[in-house]
């Protein structure tokens, strides 16, 4: 059998296949999670899954291999459960699902294994996942066992529900990928009362129903106009349902879960989760404005405090570089790093110690933040002190300054002693920097002509002040695990006494 994932292929073909050491966990975990079974268009390889199926079966016994680990030992019972239900013959029994007899006694045990082994050490997503499966298992057998596993992923997912959904709809581990999946899940139990409503509360379906209009409209605040989640923290694209997916699922269940798409024009700040959004007629700003993540549970963060994105129109102009590997090592590393992300380096240190693949010591803290808004411009600042363990105690504040016809960033350093210091502005694959004058840099479309004689043509310059020297480098953009596309960024660097002050103008006009 053939499968692909974080666009890498492998046949599994043996018994040894499914725990090869030549594949990453990352890819191992996605082998055994079984989301291909609920996916579109999955009706059509109904036979294809039944051979997965039964030979998943025959090869991994019961404990033995990255299969049986807790994680995706949770995902794999809520995804055979979830294609149980969606092909029952709508009889009631067992007999009439779509699990055969094999199946469904191995439904059972894996979930007497994962019964023992919730994973509390790691708590967030891993937690609230071996919930949701004890609660969906529970819902799907009818037992006294059953009813047990069931009421305890209910204490559990109840909890985990108050705690991990923030004040301002944001999911704690303040990753836009990690959100979008959590609020999948949340509209999976509600569908799972739909179906079952004499086993779950009132009070619990009206907790869920809140969290879901919360976490769309956070959701909707964070996406670009593309549709599109922005890459702050553990983010790239194809791994959570984008907005427009989330929405049509939350109107199957409930049109009043989904909230307007109201015009988000102005300033919407996110003060729980940390986030900022500056719009006008033509730009959208996204900022990372606060903590990297709660306290006890930082390993989806990146060292990104106070980068941002920006997007013209429906397109993608100046990004963070997302991920493309999980694990450890320097790849891993790198893009954690505050210079994969469009923000201020000061020592070529990270604002944030990230460390071992999902680690972080030493945190930047945002100190204080404020927004003002003019009759034709937007503006927010904040400051963190993640620099200040360096020599000198050096500080950082940043504004954005948005109006009709660019963006201006103001980067204030206080402290004393020293110091090198860089701004990286990381642009989206298409677009190509050159030098433009003493100060200026100039970007433009690689798919539009260099005169940008087009009607919609944006003619981009990017303008910065002296002492900083420009570079135009190359980069790299990660839309997927395992993808991998070269793109550009523009560094500017100088070695200054602090305190020190510079502003990049970003620019742009239509050309005629």
């Amino acid at each position: 059998m053939q499968f692909r994932f974080a666009a890498e292929g492998r046949a599994i073909c043996g018994a040894t296949d499914w725990q090869s050491s030549a594949a990453s966990d990352l890819w191992l975990y996605n082998l055994h999670y079984f989301d291909d079974l609920n996916a579109q268009g999955a009706d059509s390889r109904a036979a294809w899954h039944g051979e997965w199926f039964q030979k998943w079966l025959r090869d991994n016994p019961p404990g033995i291999g990255k299969g049986w680990d807790p994680y995706p030992t949770s995902l794999r019972l809520v995804n055979w459960v979830r294609w149980a239900l969606r092909k029952h013959s709508g009889a009631d029994g067992l007999s009439n699902l779509a699990l055969d007899s094999r199946a469904v006694v191995s439904l059972a045990s894996q979930t007497r294994w994962l019964d023992r082994r919730f994973e509390t050490h790691l708590l967030g997503n891993h937690l609230w996942s071996n919930a949701k499966a004890l609660c969906f298992v529970g819902t799907f057998f009818e037992s006294i066992e059953a009813d047990r596993w069931r009421r305890r992923g209910l204490g559990v997912l109840h909890e985990e529900l108050a705690e991990q959904v923030l004040a301002d709809g944001g999911h704690f581990e303040r990753s836009p990928m990690y959100h979008g999946l959590f609020l999948e899940d949340v509209l999976d139990l509600l569908q799972l009362a739909k179906l079952q409503p004499s086993l779950f509360s009132v009070s619990w379906v009206s907790a869920l129903e809140e969290s879901a209009r919360k976490m769309l409209h956070w959701m909707h605040v964070m996406v670009h106009r593309d549709d599109d989640i922005a890459f702050f923290n553990d983010a790239t694209l194809g791994i959570c349902p984008s907005l427009s997916v989330l929405r049509n699922y939350a109107a199957t269940l409930d049109s009043d879960l989904v909230v307007s798409r109201d015009d988000l024009s102005g300033i919407t700040h996110l003060p729980a989760s940390g986030f900022v959004r500056l719009q006008n007629s033509q730009t959208v700003v996204l900022a990372d404005v606060g903590s990297v993540g709660p306290d006890h549970l930082p390993g989806h963060a990146h060292a990104g405090t106070l980068s941002f994105e920006l997007s013209l129109r429906r397109g993608r102009l100046v990004v963070n570089s997302g991920v493309s590997i999980y694990g450890t090592g320097p790849e891993r590393q790198r893009q954690r790093g505050t210079a994969a992300h469009s923000a201020l380096v000061i020592d070529g240190e990270n604002s944030s110690e990230v460390w071992a693949g999902f680690r972080v010591a030493r945190r930047a803290r945002v100190v204080e933040s404020g927004f003002g808004e003019g009759e034709n411009e937007l503006r927010f600042w904040a400051t963190h002190d993640g620099y200040r363990r360096l020599p000198g105690s050096p500080v950082h504040r940043r504004t954005w300054t948005l109006d009709s016809s660019g963006l201006l960033v103001e980067d204030q350093i206080t402290g004393v002693g020293r110091h090198a210091l860089q701004i990286v502005f990381h642009l989206a694959p298409g677009w190509a920097a050159a030098s433009e004058g003493d100060r200026w840099i100039r970007i433009r479309r690689l798919d539009s002509p260099p005169e940008l004689s087009t009607a919609d043509a944006q003619e981009i310059l990017f303008h910065f002040e002296s002492p900083f020297e420009a570079s135009i480098e190359p980069s790299t953009w990660h839309p997927g695990f395992g993808r991998t596309e070269p793109s550009q960024s523009i560094s500017l660097r100088a070695m200054l006494e602090l305190p020190a002050t510079h502003m990049t103008r970003i620019e742009w006009h239509s050309v005629k």
